[in-house]
Protein backbone atom coordinates (compact mmCIF):
# COMPACT_ATOMS: atom_id res chain seq x y z
CA UNK A 1 0.00 0.00 0.00
CA UNK A 2 1.20 3.31 -0.72
CA UNK A 3 2.00 5.37 2.26
CA UNK A 4 4.39 8.02 1.12
CA UNK A 5 2.24 10.38 -0.11
CA UNK A 6 -0.05 13.07 1.60
CA UNK A 7 -4.12 12.73 -0.02
CA UNK A 8 -4.97 16.25 0.81
CA UNK A 9 -1.64 17.15 -1.57
CA UNK A 10 -2.75 15.09 -4.16
CA UNK A 11 -5.99 15.93 -4.56
CA UNK A 12 -4.45 19.50 -4.42
CA UNK A 13 -2.44 19.35 -7.23
CA UNK A 14 -4.89 17.58 -9.22
CA UNK A 15 -7.04 20.31 -8.58
CA UNK A 16 -3.70 22.89 -9.66
CA UNK A 17 -3.16 21.00 -13.20
CA UNK A 18 -6.72 20.76 -13.97
CA UNK A 19 -7.31 24.47 -13.58
CA UNK A 20 -3.45 25.35 -15.38
CA UNK A 21 -3.14 22.73 -17.97
CA UNK A 22 -0.37 24.39 -19.24
CA UNK A 23 -2.65 25.05 -22.93
CA UNK A 24 -1.59 28.61 -22.49
CA UNK A 25 1.90 28.95 -21.88
CA UNK A 26 3.56 30.26 -24.46
CA UNK A 27 6.01 28.35 -26.56
CA UNK A 28 9.05 30.06 -25.97
CA UNK A 29 8.33 30.29 -22.39
CA UNK A 30 8.18 26.80 -22.25
CA UNK A 31 11.31 26.20 -24.14
CA UNK A 32 13.20 28.59 -21.99
CA UNK A 33 11.60 27.43 -18.90
CA UNK A 34 12.53 23.97 -19.45
CA UNK A 35 16.20 25.08 -20.87
CA UNK A 36 16.57 26.08 -16.97
CA UNK A 37 15.58 23.21 -15.18
CA UNK A 38 17.54 20.46 -17.56
CA UNK A 39 20.80 22.70 -18.34
CA UNK A 40 22.96 19.87 -16.76
CA UNK A 41 20.86 16.82 -18.23
CA UNK A 42 23.69 15.05 -20.28
CA UNK A 43 21.36 14.19 -23.67
CA UNK A 44 24.42 13.16 -25.27
CA UNK A 45 25.38 10.18 -22.96
CA UNK A 46 21.85 8.34 -22.88
CA UNK A 47 21.76 5.06 -24.78
CA UNK A 48 19.95 4.77 -28.24
CA UNK A 49 16.25 4.81 -27.42
CA UNK A 50 16.63 5.41 -23.67
CA UNK A 51 13.67 4.81 -21.17
CA UNK A 52 13.04 6.92 -18.36
CA UNK A 53 10.49 8.52 -15.65
CA UNK A 54 9.34 11.48 -14.94
CA UNK A 55 8.11 11.30 -11.17
CA UNK A 56 5.40 13.27 -10.42
CA UNK A 57 4.93 14.32 -14.10
CA UNK A 58 1.59 16.87 -13.08
CA UNK A 59 0.36 18.02 -16.32
CA UNK A 60 3.22 16.88 -18.46
CA UNK A 61 4.84 20.06 -19.33
CA UNK A 62 8.26 19.00 -18.65
CA UNK A 63 7.50 15.45 -20.69
CA UNK A 64 6.33 17.49 -23.60
CA UNK A 65 9.75 18.56 -24.33
CA UNK A 66 11.59 15.65 -23.12
CA UNK A 67 9.35 12.20 -25.15
CA UNK A 68 10.84 13.76 -28.42
CA UNK A 69 14.27 12.82 -27.14
CA UNK A 70 14.23 9.13 -26.17
CA UNK A 71 13.09 6.04 -26.58
CA UNK A 72 9.95 5.60 -23.87
CA UNK A 73 8.87 7.86 -21.15
CA UNK A 74 7.07 6.61 -18.27
CA UNK A 75 4.63 9.48 -16.68
CA UNK A 76 3.87 8.83 -13.12
CA UNK A 77 1.35 10.71 -11.17
CA UNK A 78 -0.91 10.38 -7.90
CA UNK A 79 -3.38 12.58 -9.06
CA UNK A 80 -6.17 13.67 -11.45
CA UNK A 81 -3.33 15.25 -13.51
CA UNK A 82 -2.29 12.02 -15.17
CA UNK A 83 -5.25 12.54 -17.41
CA UNK A 84 -4.01 15.99 -18.19
CA UNK A 85 -0.73 14.64 -18.70
CA UNK A 86 -2.12 12.00 -21.31
CA UNK A 87 -4.22 14.61 -22.77
CA UNK A 88 -0.98 16.86 -23.35
CA UNK A 89 1.15 14.20 -24.39
CA UNK A 90 -1.74 12.63 -26.65
CA UNK A 91 0.91 13.04 -29.87
CA UNK A 92 3.26 10.91 -28.23
CA UNK A 93 3.06 7.11 -29.23
CA UNK A 94 6.39 6.38 -26.92
CA UNK A 95 4.67 7.86 -23.64
CA UNK A 96 3.11 5.35 -21.25
CA UNK A 97 1.32 6.67 -18.20
CA UNK A 98 0.87 5.05 -14.33
CA UNK A 99 -1.51 6.58 -11.99
CA UNK A 100 1.15 6.00 -8.98
CA UNK A 101 2.33 7.85 -5.95
CA UNK A 102 6.64 7.37 -5.49
CA UNK A 103 6.47 4.40 -3.03
CA UNK A 104 4.46 2.34 -5.47
CA UNK A 105 6.25 2.94 -9.03
CA UNK A 106 5.25 0.04 -10.73
CA UNK A 107 8.38 -0.20 -13.00
CA UNK A 108 11.14 -2.65 -12.17
CA UNK A 109 14.00 -1.84 -10.35
CA UNK A 110 17.28 -1.13 -12.32
CA UNK A 111 15.35 -0.54 -15.45
CA UNK A 112 15.50 2.95 -16.66
CA UNK A 113 18.25 4.47 -18.12
CA UNK A 114 17.64 8.13 -16.81
CA UNK A 115 14.33 9.76 -14.29
CA UNK A 116 13.72 12.98 -12.87
CA UNK A 117 11.22 14.64 -10.40
CA UNK A 118 11.24 18.18 -10.25
CA UNK A 119 9.26 20.10 -7.88
CA UNK A 120 7.51 17.16 -6.32
CA UNK A 121 9.81 15.48 -3.44
CA UNK A 122 9.47 18.37 -0.76
CA UNK A 123 5.33 17.92 -0.88
CA UNK A 124 5.87 14.05 0.29
CA UNK A 125 6.11 13.17 4.06
CA UNK A 126 9.45 11.57 2.94
CA UNK A 127 11.44 13.13 0.84
CA UNK A 128 14.59 10.63 1.19
CA UNK A 129 12.56 7.89 0.70
CA UNK A 130 10.96 8.73 -1.86
CA UNK A 131 14.25 9.99 -3.50
CA UNK A 132 15.66 6.29 -3.09
CA UNK A 133 12.43 4.40 -4.29
CA UNK A 134 13.24 6.70 -7.49
CA UNK A 135 17.06 6.01 -7.55
CA UNK A 136 15.98 2.03 -7.54
CA UNK A 137 14.73 2.12 -10.99
CA UNK A 138 17.79 3.48 -12.35
CA UNK A 139 20.25 1.45 -13.98
CA UNK A 140 23.70 1.93 -12.42
CA UNK A 141 25.02 4.88 -14.70
CA UNK A 142 22.20 6.83 -15.44
CA UNK A 143 21.24 10.02 -14.87
CA UNK A 144 18.95 11.15 -12.22
CA UNK A 145 17.61 15.33 -12.30
CA UNK A 146 16.26 16.71 -9.40
CA UNK A 147 14.41 19.61 -8.65
CA UNK A 148 13.88 20.32 -4.63
CA UNK A 149 12.45 23.83 -2.78
CA UNK A 150 15.73 25.04 -1.37
CA UNK A 151 16.07 26.53 2.42
CA UNK A 152 17.59 30.43 1.61
CA UNK A 153 20.79 28.94 2.96
CA UNK A 154 22.12 31.29 0.15
CA UNK A 155 20.06 34.48 0.83
CA UNK A 156 20.56 36.89 3.79
CA UNK A 157 18.49 36.90 7.10
CA UNK A 158 16.07 39.45 6.02
CA UNK A 159 15.10 37.52 3.08
CA UNK A 160 14.23 34.55 5.59
CA UNK A 161 12.28 36.96 7.73
CA UNK A 162 9.88 37.94 4.89
CA UNK A 163 9.39 34.01 3.31
CA UNK A 164 8.33 33.08 7.20
CA UNK A 165 5.76 35.78 7.03
CA UNK A 166 4.55 34.81 3.32
CA UNK A 167 4.68 30.99 4.74
CA UNK A 168 1.80 32.01 7.40
CA UNK A 169 -0.56 32.73 4.61
CA UNK A 170 0.37 29.34 2.37
CA UNK A 171 -0.22 27.38 5.76
CA UNK A 172 -3.74 29.31 6.22
CA UNK A 173 -4.33 29.56 2.53
CA UNK A 174 -3.72 26.02 1.72
CA UNK A 175 -6.44 24.91 4.54
CA UNK A 176 -9.38 26.51 2.27
CA UNK A 177 -11.53 24.36 -0.21
CA UNK A 178 -10.14 24.39 -3.19
CA UNK A 179 -12.23 27.25 -5.00
CA UNK A 180 -11.17 29.61 -2.15
CA UNK A 181 -7.33 28.81 -2.04
CA UNK A 182 -7.41 28.88 -5.67
CA UNK A 183 -9.20 33.00 -5.82
CA UNK A 184 -6.68 33.39 -2.98
CA UNK A 185 -3.86 32.86 -5.00
CA UNK A 186 -4.40 34.56 -7.71
CA UNK A 187 -5.29 37.85 -5.96
CA UNK A 188 -1.36 37.11 -4.91
CA UNK A 189 -0.28 36.64 -7.96
CA UNK A 190 -1.98 40.04 -9.37
CA UNK A 191 -0.96 42.32 -6.26
CA UNK A 192 2.52 40.30 -5.26
CA UNK A 193 4.04 38.06 -7.78
CA UNK A 194 3.25 40.74 -10.59
CA UNK A 195 4.14 43.74 -9.46
CA UNK A 196 7.23 42.85 -7.72
CA UNK A 197 8.38 41.07 -10.68
CA UNK A 198 7.98 43.93 -12.98
CA UNK A 199 10.09 45.82 -10.51
CA UNK A 200 12.44 43.59 -10.88
CA UNK A 201 12.33 43.94 -14.57
CA UNK A 202 12.54 47.61 -14.49
CA UNK A 203 15.31 47.82 -12.19
CA UNK A 204 17.57 45.18 -13.88
CA UNK A 205 17.14 47.63 -16.98
CA UNK A 206 18.40 50.38 -15.52
CA UNK A 207 21.58 48.50 -14.41
CA UNK A 208 20.65 47.44 -10.60
CA UNK A 209 21.61 43.74 -9.49
CA UNK A 210 17.94 41.90 -8.61
CA UNK A 211 18.83 38.66 -7.35
CA UNK A 212 17.92 39.58 -3.98
CA UNK A 213 14.18 40.84 -5.03
CA UNK A 214 11.81 38.99 -3.70
CA UNK A 215 10.39 36.97 -7.00
CA UNK A 216 12.67 38.92 -9.28
CA UNK A 217 12.74 35.19 -11.19
CA UNK A 218 9.95 36.20 -12.53
CA UNK A 219 10.78 39.47 -13.71
CA UNK A 220 10.60 37.96 -17.87
CA UNK A 221 7.93 35.36 -17.09
CA UNK A 222 4.63 35.32 -18.03
CA UNK A 223 1.19 36.06 -15.49
CA UNK A 224 0.33 32.66 -16.36
CA UNK A 225 3.19 31.00 -15.04
CA UNK A 226 2.81 33.59 -12.38
CA UNK A 227 -0.56 32.34 -11.49
CA UNK A 228 0.17 28.75 -12.17
CA UNK A 229 3.26 29.03 -9.68
CA UNK A 230 0.76 31.13 -6.92
CA UNK A 231 -1.46 28.28 -6.96
CA UNK A 232 1.64 25.84 -6.55
CA UNK A 233 3.24 27.74 -3.44
CA UNK A 234 -0.07 28.94 -1.52
CA UNK A 235 -2.33 26.21 -2.26
CA UNK A 236 -0.23 23.19 -1.46
CA UNK A 237 -0.77 22.89 2.62
CA UNK A 238 2.69 20.04 2.93
CA UNK A 239 6.20 21.35 1.49
CA UNK A 240 9.95 20.59 3.24
CA UNK A 241 13.14 22.82 2.24
CA UNK A 242 16.50 21.74 2.18
CA UNK A 243 20.19 23.08 2.14
CA UNK A 244 22.16 22.81 -0.45
CA UNK A 245 24.34 20.23 1.65
CA UNK A 246 20.99 18.56 2.79
CA UNK A 247 20.53 18.02 -0.88
CA UNK A 248 23.67 16.51 -1.51
CA UNK A 249 23.81 14.38 1.48
CA UNK A 250 20.11 12.95 0.42
CA UNK A 251 21.48 12.23 -3.01
CA UNK A 252 24.77 10.82 -1.96
CA UNK A 253 22.85 8.34 0.54
CA UNK A 254 20.34 7.53 -2.01
CA UNK A 255 22.75 6.25 -4.12
CA UNK A 256 23.94 9.28 -6.38
CA UNK A 257 27.64 10.17 -6.84
CA UNK A 258 29.40 13.07 -8.87
CA UNK A 259 26.19 15.63 -7.94
CA UNK A 260 26.50 19.13 -9.95
CA UNK A 261 23.93 22.23 -9.29
CA UNK A 262 22.22 24.34 -11.61
CA UNK A 263 22.74 28.10 -10.30
CA UNK A 264 18.71 28.74 -11.10
CA UNK A 265 16.00 27.63 -9.78
CA UNK A 266 17.61 26.65 -6.69
CA UNK A 267 18.43 23.99 -5.71
CA UNK A 268 17.97 21.86 -9.20
CA UNK A 269 20.81 18.52 -8.63
CA UNK A 270 22.42 15.94 -11.36
CA UNK A 271 23.49 12.77 -9.84
CA UNK A 272 24.29 9.65 -11.60
CA UNK A 273 23.33 6.25 -10.16
CA UNK A 274 26.29 4.51 -8.40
Amino acid sequence: MESNIDTKVVAGFGDEWTRFDQSELDELEHQRLFDVYFDKFPWGKLPEKAVGFDLGCGSGRWAKLVAPRVGKLHLIDPSDAIEVARKNLVGHSNCEFHRAGVGDIPLADESCDFGYSLGVLHHIPDTEAGLRKCVEKLKTGAPFLLYLYYAFDNRPAWFRAVWRISDVFRRAISRLPHGARFVASQIIAASVYFPLARLSLLAEKVGMKVSNIPLSQYREKSFYTMRTDALDRFGTSLEHRFTKAEIEGMMTSCGLKDIRFGDEPYWTALGIKE
